[in-house]
């Protein structure tokens, strides 16, 4: 498993905190860490692609990007 940490914009309630939580957590080999306002800490199996991380949380509403 890999560690990614997400940077995530207008996540400002704990609302959007679960909804970004369960936005990952729908996508199977990932293992949701720490979600807070502003980032996300999740870790994946090696064949899941970032940019479905990504795409998630934006589906969910909210622009993210992987931190490098």
């Amino acid at each position: 498993m890999r560690e990614i940490t997400l940077r995530i914009e207008n996540m400002h309630c704990g609302a959007c905190v679960r909804r970004v939580t369960q936005a990952l957590e729908r996508i199977q080999g990932v293992q949701v860490g720490e979600v807070r306002v502003g980032a996300a800490r999740v870790q994946t199996a090696d064949d899941v692609p970032d940019g479905a991380l990504v795409s998630a949380v934006e589906k969910a509403g909210y622009p993210a990007l992987v931190e490098q």
